[in-house]
């Protein structure tokens, strides 16, 4: 029984919510002949697992999964998202649509249904990973306009068993699924799925959920940060993430992580509120409430910003790019 600790995404290298000069070096070497600074292997001397949203936006491609498993240490896990195809159809088809104009039509509804071949591939990509014994769970993360119906039941029901064969976590957003609790529970439990614990904004039309495992295989918490202001409108969508999860706040989490991995074979625990290395934060801090050792040295930029770990971790002069 164990606990991973992490953030959704290692790579933010742009935008006012960047990592950059935070987490990482403000600057990179360009100088030819170099490697450079590699975010990924600083990362893994932090942490033991990491969620994936590039699998979300393409197809994993084999040669990048084994660039991943090679940079990173013996024992981390990647936990990774299902392409968008699988889990939002709408949005593929805007994807198509903007990379090719004008081909809205039935050949694109006939695309934008998932075919073997798409499963193929992505098993395809992910091999070398899972090869590695360094597969974590593949996420299916739903939009909250997938509600509950005998439609949506089928086509979950059908991808668990497409995916039958990984650990699967699922998010679901809509409280459709938790006002049918019974229902959604006995179709993740028959799969042995996680049923997906998030933290977010509550609307009226989102899920209610108890926070315990659905089953002893794993669990699996998400925290989206509480940005009510910035949720729905904002001026870029990385302004959704921009929150910063008090020490009670995250104690509330921890204490049910800390009885869930009790319970279960593995837990894991990923914040997503990345701006500004927020989430790097908060996982120190979610570590160090749980009993964690919290591995590495941190970027004295990054304890200045956030004061609230300068007691947590061991300090660095500003990491610097290789030369």
């Amino acid at each position: 029984m164990g606990v991973g600790v992490g953030t959704s995404g290692w790579s933010y290298p742009s935008g006012k919510g960047t990592w950059n000069g935070l987490f990482y070096p403000a600057s990179r070497s360009k100088r030819a002949g170099t490697r450079g600074f590699d975010e990924l292997r600083f990362y893994a001397e932090h942490f033991d697992t990491v969620e994936v949203n590039a699998t979300f936006y393409g197809q994993p491609r084999a040669e990048v999964a084994s660039g991943w498993a090679a940079r990173t240490p013996a024992g981390f896990e990647f936990s990774l998202k299902l392409y968008q195809k699988f889990t939002h159809p709408k949005m593929f088809r805007e994807a198509a649509v903007r990379s090719a104009p004008g081909s809205e039509g039935p050949l694109l509804d006939l695309l934008a249904q998932v075919t073997q071949s798409d499963v193929d591939d992505f098993r395809a990509g992910v091999d070398p990973i899972a090869s590695a014994g360094k597969l974590g769970a593949l996420l299916a993360q739903f939009p909250p306009s997938f509600k509950d119906s005998p439609a949506s039941r089928d086509y979950l029901a059908r991808l668990l068993r497409l995916f039958g064969d990984y650990r699967m976590a699922v998010e679901l957003r809509h409280r459709s699924w938790s006002d049918g609790f019974g229902q959604t529970l006995e179709l993740l439990n028959a799969f042995g799925a996680a049923w997906v614990q998030i933290d977010e904004p509550k609307f009226r039309f989102s899920i209610r959920q108890n926070y315990l495992p659905n089953i002893t295989g794993f669990y699996y918490m998400r925290l989206h940060g509480r940005n009510v202001a910035n949720w729905w409108r904002h001026d870029h969508r990385d302004d959704r993430y921009d929150y910063l999860y008090s020490a009670e706040e995250l104690n509330a989490f921890a204490e049910t992580a800390g009885a869930a991995k009790e319970l279960v074979k593995k837990a894991y625990l990923y914040t997503n509120n990345h701006f500004a290395a927020k989430s790097v934060v908060n996982a120190v801090m979610l570590k160090a409430q749980l009993g964690e050792s919290i591995e590495g040295t941190y970027p004295a930029e990054l304890v200045e910003r956030y004061p609230e770990i300068r007691d947590l971790v061991a300090t660095a002069p500003a990491v610097r790019a290789a030369r």
